[in-house]
This record gives structure tokens, sequence and C-alpha cells, in this order.
């Protein structure tokens, strides 16, 4: 049996809550921004939401705020490589010519 307790990271019910809150604002946010004709924005608006909520999630509930520098930075860069190919795709696609 090990001597060492590891109690994880306790976040205040507080905290949760509101980050809950802010993740209901955000879904309604989604749902008023897709009502919304912006032409090409529509997508890009919709992936700023979602990488909003993500990070609220990431943030909060998976506890990498407590987590080591390191491995925030791999995390991030993971996220940046992901969001470039996202982007690539969806440029790919809105600037193709119908044949």
């Amino acid at each position: 049996m090990s001597t060492h307790e590891d109690k994880g990271h306790i976040i205040p019910n507080s905290t949760l809550v509101a980050v809950w809150l802010a993740l209901l604002v955000l879904t309604v946010i989604t749902v008023a921004a897709s009502r919304v004709d912006l032409g090409a924005l529509n997508i890009w608006v919709a992936l700023g939401i979602a990488c909003s909520k993500s990070a609220l999630v990431i943030t909060f509930f998976m506890h990498m705020k407590y987590e080591n520098w390191l491995f925030r930075l791999f995390l991030l860069i993971a996220l940046v490589t992901l969001a470039v190919f996202i982007g690539f795709t969806f440029f790919d696609t809105l600037y193709r010519q119908p044949i």
C-alpha cells in the first residue's frame, strides 16, 4: 500500500456551476448564431463558439488548469494543428469552383 495520498484537485461547486452556466449561455448563442445568415462567416462564428466551449471543458472539467506547463503546451500545439487542418479544409471547400 502506498503512503502517498493523491486527492486530486478539488474545484468548488460554485466554479463548476458558473462554468456550466457559461456553457449553457454559449449553447444558446450557438443556436442564435445559426439563425443569422452571415454568409461565409457562419462557419467561423460556429467554430469560435465551439472553441470557447471546449476551452472551458478542458480547463475546468478535465483539470488542465492544474497540469504541468509542458503538458498544457503539448495540448495547445495539438489543438492549433487541428485548427490549421480544419481551417485549410474550409478554405479549400469555400473557394472551389464548380465544374
